[in-house]
């Protein structure tokens, strides 16, 4: 751990020897682990010398920023944690992603690599992911698939098109060719849906939903109901089918195409 304010990066014959690394940033006013990173080099002391540039009345910054400037302020330092070295290329990501599984609340902003797909899971639910019927792989509909976090209703219909209709940052060019949007969580298909439009999500155009806001910031949603019943045991069946097409699985990008 790092408290010497003067320890801006490491020297150079350290660099070196460390490689690829995997690191933690510590509040130190509570010990809390708040982000986890990969790197090389000097990587580690970064986001502590951009929150440094960042102006007082610089606003909107993100969460990891915010958080160290709060620990600047009150003269204190992050600490800097470098839990594993000399990692290799091929393994970096899949170590930094764990990390990040086992921390939650992190203000990293995307996921670990795979987490998604590969991520923290009950036994239970594994054995019973993997249990489950594959999705055919000559689909030859235009099809939406949504990475969403279902939580308990998994089973209830309006409450998975309720999360999977708003909002994404998606194509709506693409979007609009699809025959449907497929609900995922975590690598099975839970949900099948028609999306009638697809709108910039802002509260003007989905008023019935709480969370909506003036500005859509980029991100669309779509009116649209429940796939017919054929769809529905085609795509989902009893208990929700795989993803098997590899390019078709969700890693960081929440949104897939399919004939789209």
């Amino acid at each position: 751990m790092s408290r010497n304010p003067h320890i801006q990066g490491f020297p150079d014959e350290v660099a070196e020897k460390i490689g690829n690394y995997v690191y933690r940033l510590i509040d130190p006013r509570n010990g809390e682990t708040f982000y986890v990173g990969k790197g090389k080099g000097n990587r580690v002391f970064d986001h502590s010398r951009a929150a440094v540039r960042c102006n007082e009345e610089d606003g909107g910054l993100e969460p990891k920023l915010e958080r160290i400037r709060e620990i600047l302020n009150e003269g204190l330092e992050v600490l800097h944690v470098i839990h594993r070295h000399e990692i290799s290329d091929a393994a970096v990501l899949e170590v930094e992603a764990a990390l990040i599984d086992a921390y939650p609340g992190l203000a990293n902003q995307q996921a670990g690599h795979g987490s998604n797909a590969k991520g923290p899971v009950d036994v239970r639910q594994l054995i019973d992911k993997y249990a489950r019927p594959e999705l055919e792989h000559d689909i030859k509909e235009g099809l939406v698939l949504i990475n969403v976090n279902a939580g308990q209703n998994l089973f209830d219909r309006n409450a998975i098109y309720e999360q999977v209709r708003f909002a994404w940052r998606i194509s709506p060019k693409r979007a609009v060719k699809a025959d449907y949007v497929l609900a995922v969580v975590r690598g099975v298909v839970i949900g099948a849906f028609v999306a009638d439009e697809w709108l910039e999500a802002n509260s003007v155009n989905f008023p019935e939903v709480p969370h909506a806001k003036s500005d859509a910031n980029g991100r669309f949603a779509f009116n649209g109901r429940v796939a017919p019943d054929d769809v529905w045991e085609r795509f989902v069946g009893v208990r929700g089918k795989r993803v098997g097409r590899e390019e078709m699985k969700h890693d960081q990008n929440p949104i897939r195409y399919w004939n789209a």
